[in-house]
């Protein structure tokens, strides 16, 4: 019998593991060569990862929730019809939990103790329920227990975390950072302490998804990694805007695309980090890495409210067509949660548009291992004095802040500075008669 082995691919820049969420094929179904068989995340991007064969699965090595390192088998598929594996193996159990193995034990035993659809309709899976009725646990327990599985789903972790701090007051966890690990060299030698945090009548405890919780891990990292300082700059894009809002018909019809500002700001950062490499380096230690790409990340919103950063590689690569499709390409693509790890990883600089929520200045938090990052503001239209031959007038213009964040550690004030002022010149010289 010949059996091919599906192992966990390489997804990226930077990506040592995946949770799986999701098998879209059981045990005993036929798979094709290419068709997708599992759903992984990532701390980048959700993927649908294709089967590398074609024939039975047989074997199913990590379920639902589980994480699996690059390179681990996660399946087993047989080319030539072989058996049925009677009971999925599994790869590993949690070295520190030894009551997790036990109950996995359990899990083929036809238990129906406790419903497998709680009152508040949710789904509690056969082992989840099998640990539930060997510990005691009631429905009106496992109902009060926070899932962090697909729609507050509750996995074996959660259970098993409910179990160890069964009957203690939720108070006493903070406790528990009296014994921190050692921290790398690179990390602030004292922390601060975690504030108590009441819960009053009335509130509502919502469990952080696990973009959010990534999210908020890397913001953390960021600035307690560089000192970050923020130098603002006013734009009048006037030109800018009398242009688009005379070329975007014909642009559409003629490239099959929208033009929004967000290339036309891309082209001129571009310019500007051509001018001042110096915002477009990395720190390793004391190593100051120069990137020789100059590759462009654009903070998007997804549909979950949560913001990923697809990047734009070669940007400099790319005339204001071709930025025009690169953007156009990677935030639908957000939109519809296709991205692919490659396309959110490799950025040297990252652009983010607060102007979109109506925000007219912002101060980012820069996107590590990159050292500077740049908000753009809301184009609003305000009374400006206007410099003419005949001597300055009163009018109405359309102007924008650009807030550059840097780490103080690489980028100082006169780099931040003029790199931030040289975006402005660019976008303000825009050629109001420049052809698409």
């Amino acid at each position: 019998m010949a059996e091919i082995e599906i192992r966990l691919p390489k997804m990226g820049e930077s990506v040592t593991e995946a949770t799986i969420t999701n098998w879209l094929k059981e045990v005993g179904d036929t798979v094709e060569m290419d068709e997708p068989l599992v759903e992984v995340a990532t701390d980048k991007v959700d993927n649908e990862l294709p089967s590398e064969a074609e024939g039975t699965l047989i074997k199913i090595l990590f379920e639902k929730d589980d994480v699996a390192q690059v390179g681990d088998v996660i399946a087993i598929i047989s080319t030539d019809g072989g058996a049925v594996a009677a009971e999925p193996a599994k790869t590993k159990a949690p070295a520190t939990e030894t009551k997790a193995a036990e109950v996995t034990s359990t899990t083929n035993s036809n238990s129906e103790s406790v419903s497998k659809t709680g009152p508040s309709g949710k789904f509690y899976s056969p082992l989840v329920r099998s640990i539930a009725d060997k510990e005691g646990i009631s429905m009106t327990e496992l109902e009060s227990i926070s899932g962090s599985g697909e729609k507050g789903r509750v996995t074996k972790k959660d259970i098993l975390s409910f179990i160890e701090t069964r009957g203690t007051a939720p108070v006493a966890k903070p406790n528990t950072s009296s014994a921190p690990a050692k921290a790398p060299a690179s990390a602030p030698v004292k922390k601060a302490h975690k504030p108590n945090i009441p819960v009053m009548e009335g509130d509502e405890i919502i469990e952080m998804d696990r973009m959010r919780k990534l999210i908020a891990d890397h913001m953390v990292m960021s600035v307690q990694t560089s000192p970050h300082v923020t130098s603002y700059v006013e734009a009048d894009v006037t030109n800018i805007v009398t242009w688009r809002n005379r070329v975007k018909n014909d642009f559409l019809a003629k490239e099959g695309q929208k033009i929004t500002f967000t290339p036309i700001f891309m082209e001129a950062i571009v310019k500007a980090i051509k001018d001042f490499p110096g915002v477009n380096v990395s720190v390793d230690g004391n190593n100051i890495i120069q990137r020789k790409h100059i590759n462009l990340g654009m903070a998007t919103a997804l549909p979950s409210g949560n913001l990923i950063v697809p990047v734009i590689k070669d940007a400099d690569n790319f005339n204001l067509t071709g930025l025009t499709k690169q953007v156009n390409g990677l935030a639908n693509k957000a939109r519809n949660n296709k991205l692919a790890a490659d396309d959110v990883s490799g950025g040297t600089y990252t652009v983010t548009n607060v102007g979109t929520f109506g925000n007219v200045m912002g101060t980012p938090i820069i996107n590590q291992p990159q050292v500077a990052i740049l908000a753009l503001g809301a184009v609003r239209k305000v009374v400006a004095v206007i410099e003419t031959p005949n001597g300055d007038t009163i009018g109405i213009r359309h102007k924008m802040f650009l807030s550059h964040s840097y780490d103080h550690r690489v980028v100082d004030g006169a780099l931040g500075g003029m790199f931030v002022k040289r975006v402005a010149d660019y976008l303000e010289q825009f050629d109001v008669n420049r052809e698409i």
